[in-house]
């Protein structure tokens, strides 16, 4: 800091002072001042400061509280989670690994839009960090049954031409709420009502 502070005094010299001025060069002033602010910008930065990943932002979104690369997601929500194969409004889209993506990719559903559409909330997709709500993923599958996805690519302003392996969707619930007998319950009172009336 000395050896900057010296250079920075013969740079910006002021001019020879009268005898008993206060006054100190603009010039040396705003250097200082400059110089100072960097520093302070440059030690206020983390030392592991990096963009945000899919995962963190996924996990914040969904509540699904697993940790880890997101190609590894699937594997760990079986037993915790429920997992399934059709979108729901607040699930985890788990995509496999690819070439194009070795750490998979993890997304959270905002919207149902049709059998073959969703909306998603991700990170770190179209660009480094990059937070995207609401935009549009397709299943692409042969199956339709969600194994394969284009995704929204904000660069070019439409679907991305890359078809992404799915794992399939991870539910921020308990696995045995996927047996829940509420269905049942209701169809059994429909058939009661029905009975009920038809006598």
């Amino acid at each position: 800091m000395k050896f900057l502070t010296g250079a920075l005094r013969r740079t910006f010299s002021p001019a020879p002072r009268k005898a008993g001025a206060k006054v100190v060069s603009g010039r040396l002033a705003q250097a200082l001042s400059a110089l100072l602010g960097t520093a302070l910008a440059l030690t206020a930065l983390p030392a592991s400061a990096h963009v945000l990943q899919c995962v963190p932002y996924a996990r914040a979104q969904s509540g699904i509280s697993i940790h880890g690369d997101a190609r590894t997601w699937w594997k760990q929500a079986a037993g915790t989670y429920a997992r399934g194969g059709e979108p729901e409004v607040g699930a985890v889209m788990a995509m496999a690994p690819s070439h194009a993506m070795p750490y998979g990719h993890v997304a959270v559903v905002s919207k149902i839009v049709d059998t073959r559409h969703v909306l998603l909330n991700h990170a770190n997709w179209s660009r480094p960090g990059m937070i995207e709500r609401g935009v549009l993923a397709e299943d692409v599958s042969d199956a339709g049954d969600w194994s394969e996805v284009r995704v929204w690519f904000a660069p070019i302003g439409a679907l991305g031409s890359r078809h992404n392996p799915v794992y399939g969707f991870i539910y921020p619930e308990a696995p045995d709420a996927e047996a829940r007998p509420t269905l049942e319950l209701a169809e059994a009172d429909t058939a009661t009502r029905v009975a009920s009336a038809a006598m």
